[in-house]
């Protein structure tokens, strides 16, 4: 998703002096035509890509954590010794370079190949692993899986037409047309071959047979496990009133599904957005973008109040209201016809193009029929593990005890979902690694970025930092007097701090 990359800041070739980079500094420099980050931590230097993998995020305005460095816009981090790209959502490296002091200075040399991680030696290896789900978390563990070292077999199996994908830009630049359609495919179909990960298509899971350890597939053949990953992930929560089964009506959870509604969109001139969730707002700024008439219909007094408080409901809306956007609050749908919507209230709004976002649920009924226990989503223990033995779940179905707050959470994003798919790779081979990080995820609206860190579901106070209403905030959602989450406008770097005093407070229960 990297553009051309602007170099900016000295020749780190020609050196700089050893004192201009304090002990915990990152600077930004370049080095034979590449941008490059120089960090320093006590006595050790390094020399690294100076752009995030994952949406070419500028490194040089994270924060350097041990011998880490975390984006700040979507909170990746790669090592600093080596590049690797060890929590999504970046998936790729970036690039190291030697580093050598030399007359006082910094002098950074020749770009090297990043180490290879190899598998500690009493990790086991089973045979066969099979992932169900090819979203960002069937993907992140059938990629971690590689990276590990492990060489059995690894089967994915998705309903999916489409090798896994970007989907969180389905909601956001890639249908608002300012993202290009070679920016969605996670990777390619060559990817797969040459990793030997056999990824079967258009295929789905019927049953699975938890003592035999075999998944049965919609074409009737079965697949041996000797470990399996549920990662099936959500799928849309449909409306049931007349007119909801119309062609003109559309729900987003696919790459086909989107572009469906970009096609549509192509074609109509007033829209009507049913549910001002994530995905419903994200679909309202995208649709303003292609100049379409936009109302919004929801039940709640503002948008994403439930997520984020009154406070930045108040802000979203008016973003979104000074884009053009017209809100329908306090109402749902009663009807649907071909032109035009009405609600409950009687009132009718002309829509030639109708977008539902409701909310989704979790698609755990395979679990179920295999007496994996579940409850609101599958439930698994800090490791990642079903009730049946070597069976994991991850992403949108999963249901893990958060250490922060001591209850069970099931959270719906991207960037958790690929996180568990890495852990659950990992102590597939035998690492026990508790999953523990803090949730994560950004939205986008406009040219406003929204981050997130932390699980509040319930709060009793919203300690708020500067003004929402000039994009430059901090919100902190608290219950009892503890931190459970942190909103922030405009301030990357405190997103990350928050995260890793989240971290920090894990780390001493």
């Amino acid at each position: 998703m990297a553009g051309k990359q602007e170099l900016s800041g000295p020749d780190l070739a020609a050196g700089i002096a050893l004192n201009e980079l304090a002990d915990g500094a990152m600077l930004q420099g370049h080095a034979a035509g590449e941008p490059v980050l120089v960090a320093r931590r006590g006595d050790a230097y390094f020399a690294i890509g100076a752009n995030c993998t994952h949406y070419n995020g500028p490194l040089a305005e994270g924060l350097m954590v041990g011998d880490t460095v975390r984006c700040p816009w979507h909170h990746a981090c790669f090592d600093l010794r080596t590049g690797e790209a060890i929590r999504a959502p970046a998936l790729n490296p970036v690039p190291c370079w030697r580093v050598e002091k030399r007359d006082g200075k910094l002098v950074v040399q020749e770009r090297i190949k990043p180490g290879e991680r190899r598998m500690a030696g009493e990790a086991r290896t089973p045979d066969t692993v099979v992932i169900i789900g090819g979203g960002g978390a069937g993907n992140a563990a059938a990629e971690m899986l590689r990276r590990e070292g492990h060489s059995g077999r690894i089967v994915m199996i998705s309903a999916d037409e489409s090798v896994p994908y970007d989907r969180p830009n389905l909601s956001k630049d890639y249908l608002a047309g300012t993202a290009p359609e070679e920016w969605i495919p996670l990777r390619s179909e060559k990817f797969y071959k040459k990793h030997d990960i056999e990824l079967l298509l258009k295929t789905r899971a019927t049953a699975i047979d938890t003592r035999g350890k075999q998944v049965t597939l919609s074409d009737g053949s079965a697949r041996a496990y000797d470990a399996l990953v549920l990662a099936t992930g959500g799928e849309p929560v449909r409306l049931d009133l007349p007119g909801a089964d119309r062609p003109h009506v559309h729900y987003l959870r696919s790459l086909d599904d989107c572009r469906a509604i970009i096609r549509a969109a192509g074609q109509a001139t007033r829209a009507v957005v049913v549910g001002a969730s994530f995905i419903g707002m994200e679909v309202a700024a995208a649709l303003r973008v292609r100049d379409l008439e936009v109302h919004v219909v929801a039940p709640g007094k503002r948008p994403m109040e439930r997520v984020l408080g009154p406070e930045m409901g108040d802000h979203i809306r008016k973003l979104h209201e000074g884009r053009g956007v017209r809100f329908h609050l306090e109402q749902t749908l009663a009807a649907i016809d071909d032109r035009s919507v009405t609600l409950q209230n009687g009132e009718t709004i002309e829509a030639d193009l109708v977008i539902v976002g409701i909310g989704v649920r979790p698609v755990t009924e395979i679990a179920e029929q295999a007496g994996i226990r579940t409850d609101r989503g599958i439930l698994v223990n800090e490791y990642l593990e079903t009730s049946a033995p070597g069976v994991f779940a991850i992403g949108d179905i999963a249901r893990w005890p958060d250490p922060l707050t001591g209850d069970r959470i099931r959270v719906e994003h991207w960037v958790v979902a690929e996180r568990q798919g890495q852990t659950a790779a990992k102590n597939i081979l035998g690492r026990r690694e508790r999953f523990d990080i803090p949730p994560f995820f950004w939205t986008q609206h406009y040219d406003t970025s929204v981050n997130y860190v932390g699980y509040a579901e319930r709060w009793d106070r919203i300690a708020i930092d500067g003004r929402i209403e000039d994009g430059d905030c901090r919100l902190a959602y608290e219950r009892d007097g503890k931190t459970l989450a942190v909103v922030t406008i405009g301030r990357d770097k405190e997103s990350l701090e928050a995260e890793v005093a989240m971290e920090n407070r894990v780390a001493r229960t």
